[in-house]
């Protein structure tokens, strides 16, 4: 009878946490922050430890995956409405190179060191911080990086093309929502954004879902439509 129980509750257990990963949707591995690692471990601990337990039953297991399930949901639910609320959460990038040079404070604040930061970049196939012009630091650890000009691919200086300096692209929208900080960095102001969506036919920013600013190009709009 006891295997019969175990037996019961490992399937119990699988096809819970089966329909629970569907439910949750793809950007619980896709884009796996610290948050979702936790609550992954935790989960398989409240399945797992359950297993072993002989005064836990299915209504147990199945209770506490429901539950956990509803929290882990209703996180996301909120990350998706709450720019501040996903800050908290997932945390934001971090420009560890900028303009060729390593920010010593951001590495420091991620407790990331050099031989760190060269692996990662080599795994972008960056294998000098020379050729790197850019080189953010994702919320799940990972790093995306922009190569100087005359490092891309093809390189310019085999085609005798004229170098035009690297910008880095700054987000001034998400979720309908102003980016402040962003609209400093690009010397713009709370009228000009305005201006320049109404000038793409588009009567409020609470309309946009995603603005984009990049040197010496047009505004990169999207709506929810």
């Amino acid at each position: 009878m006891e295997f019969v129980h175990i037996l019961s509750e490992i399937i119990v257990g699988y096809i819970a946490l089966f329909i629970l990963t569907k439910w949750l949707g793809k950007t619980q591995i896709n884009q796996f922050t610290p948050f979702d690692f936790i609550s992954a471990l935790v989960l398989g601990e409240l399945v797992g430890n359950a297993l072993f337990d002989e005064k836990t039953g299915l209504s147990h297991i199945l209770f506490s995956v429901v539950i956990w399930g509803i929290l882990i949901f209703t996180t996301e639910i909120i990350t998706q409405k709450s720019i501040r609320f996903r800050k908290v959460l997932e945390g934001e990038p971090s420009i560890i190179i900028r303009k060729g040079k390593i920010d010593f404070n951001v590495m420091k604040k991620n407790h990331l060191d050099l031989n760190q930061l060269q692996y990662l970049l080599r795994s972008k196939d960056v294998f000098s911080i020379r050729e790197c012009e850019y080189a953010l630091l994702e919320t799940d650890g990972t790093i995306s990086v922009l190569k100087k000009a005359e490092y891309t691919y093809p390189v310019l200086h085999d085609l005798n093309l004229p170098i035009k300096p690297i910008t880095l692209p700054v987000p001034l929208i998400l979720d309908g929502e102003i980016i402040d900080k962003n609209l400093t960095l690009v010397n713009w102001d709370q009228n000009k954004i305005e201006q320049e969506v109404k000038a793409h036919g588009i009567s409020s920013t609470k309309k946009v879902f995603y603005a984009e600013w990049k040197e010496g190009e047009a505004l990169h709009l999207q709506t929810y439509d």
